[in-house]
């Protein structure tokens, strides 16, 4: 669908700015006509498509949420200590070592003093600034807590930067030994084996039987080395592909929910970050069902994002949220007990906070557990390679010297 940048005017004669799809020019005049707003400018700069390319490949890219949550808790307190908007921007944009942030700062500080509103501006950077993000300023601005909001915000990036550095440091381990490991097996199959199992060849006997896997093995390696290769980066992209269709995405996201070990690791994620970004929405003071819906948008899960859907429609035909939850059957129990308690007792958001510390707590535990057990696991599989290719290369020696003796 073609993306339009328009210009235009509301109702009270203030500029207002940003991007919008849609079928063609007419139905983006209309679309905006009924929103108040007359066009002055209307350029066409692409597709969805396209543009969601250019940020994959570089030409935009999300900031990272260390970031974000940095300059988002500057900017409340610079609005805390009785700053004006356009200064607390400037300020961000020119403290800032990120040349992303630097100039995205800068634009949404030219829109805001054009008379714009900040989440209007927020809204045109839409690959920086998530849809949680934008929800919960515009309520901040509506409600006149556009400080408290952004501490908020803060918190909440800081909370899923700290969760997500503490998963990379858990795996990063475990990759460096893959990586490591691996290098060695292919220095030893690639330049040391084959020129040992030449040797071995030459002997004038008949050979054990792991010295003979292994000259079969090495040979086929040496020679069909490319057809392996191949195989493989055709096994990835259909698996891509799959990936990638509606049907192979909600049954791929099934079996890593089924997965051992890592299913349930997958599951407590998911559930700790739906919990507290609903949780930091409803405190925000934005409705329940818009909050679900963002909610649901950030799970990357499709299978837990279904279930979010269906909860959502039942809350929105008058059922209540723990009920709603615990139907789906997805989400471990605690979370529609804990949201039980909170809605009879009026404290909802704390309870969802409590989930969220909870499930985050229990994920460290679980990888903390699982990393017990894989490490030991790949010093074994590793260890055994090496071991059996030692055992088929000095197997037939020791039978040759045993021979001359």
């Amino acid at each position: 669908m073609p993306l339009f940048e328009y210009s235009g005017l509301d109702s009270e004669g203030r500029k207002k700015s940003g991007t919008i799809d849609g079928s063609g020019r007419k139905a983006v005049t209309q679309q905006l006509r009924n929103q108040g707003v007359f066009l002055t400018e209307l350029r066409e700069t692409g597709t969805q498509r396209a543009r969601r390319l250019s940020f994959r490949f570089g030409v935009a890219r999300k900031l990272p949420a260390g970031e974000l949550a940095a300059a988002t808790r500057q900017m409340a307190t610079l609005l805390g200590a009785g700053l004006a908007l356009d200064d607390a921007l400037n300020t961000v944009s020119d403290q800032t070592d990120q040349p992303l942030l630097t100039k995205t700062f800068a634009k949404i500080r030219e829109h805001v003093v054009q008379g714009g509103t900040l989440h209007e501006a927020l809204t045109a950077h839409r690959q920086i600034f998530p849809d949680l993000f934008i929800n919960m300023i515009q309520v901040g601005e509506d409600s006149g807590t556009l400080d408290r909001t952004m501490y908020r915000l803060a918190d909440f990036l800081e909370s899923q930067a700290r969760m997500r550095s503490r998963i990379q440091a858990a795996l990063a381990y475990p990759l460096l030994m893959t990586l490591v490991g691996s290098g060695v097996l292919v220095f030893l199959f690639v330049f040391v084996i084959p020129k040992i199992t030449s040797m071995l060849d030459e002997l004038d006997r008949a050979l054990p039987w792991p010295t003979l896997m292994l000259i079969t093995l090495t040979d086929f390696l040496s020679h069909w080395w490319w057809l392996l290769g191949l195989l493989l980066v055709l096994a990835l992209v259909v698996l891509k592909r799959y990936r990638n269709s509606a049907r192979g995405r909600l049954h791929t996201d099934a079996l890593i929910l089924k997965a051992p070990l890592f299913g349930r690791l997958q599951l407590l994620i998911v559930t700790a970050r739906f919990a507290r970004t609903l949780g930091t929405l409803l405190e925000s003071g934005v409705p329940l069902l818009k909050s679900l819906d963002i909610s649901r948008n950030l799970l990357a899960n499709r299978v837990l994002n279904q279930a979010i859907e269906t909860v959502t429609l039942r809350v929105q035909e008058g059922g209540n949220l723990a009920t709603a939850l615990k139907q789906s059957a997805v989400f471990p129990p605690m979370l529609a007990q804990l949201t039980a308690a909170g809605e009879k007792s009026g404290k909802l958001e704390e309870m969802l906070f409590r989930v969220a510390d909870t499930y985050e707590h229990q994920t460290e535990l679980s990888m903390t557990s699982m990393l017990s057990l894989l490490e030991p696991l790949m010093i074994l599989v590793m260890g055994g390679i090496v071991g059996f290719v030692v055992l088929a290369i000095l197997l037939p020696i020791f039978e040759a010297s045993q021979g001359f003796g």
